[in-house]
């Protein structure tokens, strides 16, 4: 029989596969007591932080964590690995300090992603508003789908990116939530009679769709399904404009946003908009960012965003109905409304 022993070689590249954001959520653990207050203060999932302490007990070949015991505590070996996981992560908050800066000095270049419907409301505003505080960053900005920019984030073509859909494995990235806006139904003016049943009129009209394949158009279908509601549609499309452009030529209705709707500004004063007569959903815009690559850029440039978002909804909801505004919230970094 043949004995294979664990090189030492091996032992050092199991440990160089240790991140900066696994030490972070095992010191949330310590500190907190509980994997659930440990996945609120760093913004993800319960079970994604189950997963980060099992990579890590997986990684050293030793339990780090006492489960039976409430709050959690640490076992010799975690005791062991807290005092270098604080020593590194107080380490590499120096450096961060010391070669970001609170004012992103020393960065060069940035690529910023923002999702297509805000292309004429907001997306102008917030590359004005990074190239005033930060004239000396070269700016490249790019527009496109939710997960292509999601995607973007991922394979580190883009750096920071505005979008409706978070990364998959979000311990990797900084996640500010902005904006959550409700899905509602629009409509051409007169299309619609308010003094009908809604229900009953949609039913009746064609139903212009934004394409399954795309994120938002994902979402509004499976929503739909879920609720066994099978809407005939005649077509369907990836832009809001042609979406409104469709249902206008053909006194038909879409379900969108009011983002959607507030950034086809040529259109949106020839559409109506109501409330969904089913059970309703929405989406939130976020602000994404490699974890600790930026400093602060990312947490005030989402400052930034949602006071846009502010003057947005308070310059262009006048003419709409008053529910539109207040179902169209601004979020703080908790995730609550402002």
């Amino acid at each position: 029989m043949t004995v294979h022993k664990q090189s030492a070689t091996k032992r050092v590249t199991d440990f160089a596969d240790i991140s900066l954001r696994a030490l972070q959520v095992f010191s949330a653990v310590e500190e907190t007591g509980s994997m659930t207050a440990a996945a609120s203060r760093v913004g993800a999932s319960r079970s994604a932080i189950s997963q980060q302490i099992a990579n890590l007990e997986t990684l050293l070949g030793a339990r780090l964590l006492d489960r039976t015991s409430r709050p959690l505590v640490l076992t010799p070996t975690g005791v062991t690995l807290l005092g270098y996981a604080r020593r590194i992560l107080a380490a590499m908050g120096e450096a961060q300090a010391e070669l970001l800066g609170s004012s992103s000095s020393a960065l060069a270049a940035l690529r910023v992603g923002i999702i297509d419907d805000l292309d004429a409301s907001i997306t102008p505003e917030l590359v004005k508003h990074l190239h005033d505080h930060f004239p000396h960053i070269e700016l490249s900005v790019s527009s496109g789908r939710s997960d292509d920019l999601t995607t973007q984030l991922e394979k580190r073509s883009a750096d920071i990116v505005l979008s409706g859909e978070v990364p998959g494995d979000s311990l990797r990235y900084e996640d500010f939530p902005l904006l959550r806006e409700p899905f509602i139904v629009v409509a051409p003016a007169g299309v619609i009679d308010p003094s009908q049943d809604l229900g009953q009129q949609l039913n009746r009209l064609p139903y212009i769709r934004y394409n399954a394949n795309m994120p938002m158009g994902r979402t509004i279908a499976q929503h739909l399904r879920r609720l066994r509601l099978n809407y005939q549609s005649p077509a369907s499309f990836d832009a809001s404009r042609s979406v409104f452009a469709m249902a206008h030529n053909c006194d038909g209705w879409a379900i969108s946003t009011p983002l959607c709707l507030l950034d086809s500004r040529a259109d949106r004063h020839l559409m109506q908009c109501f409330k969904l007569p089913f059970a309703g959903c929405s989406r939130t815009i976020w602000l994404m960012a490699r974890h600790g690559e930026f400093g602060d850029l990312p947490g005030n440039l989402a400052q930034a965003a949602r006071a846009l978002f502010h003057d947005l909804l308070q310059r262009e909801t006048t003419g709409l109905p008053e529910w539109v505004a207040e179902t169209t919230v601004i979020l703080g970094d908790d995730g609550e409304p402002i």
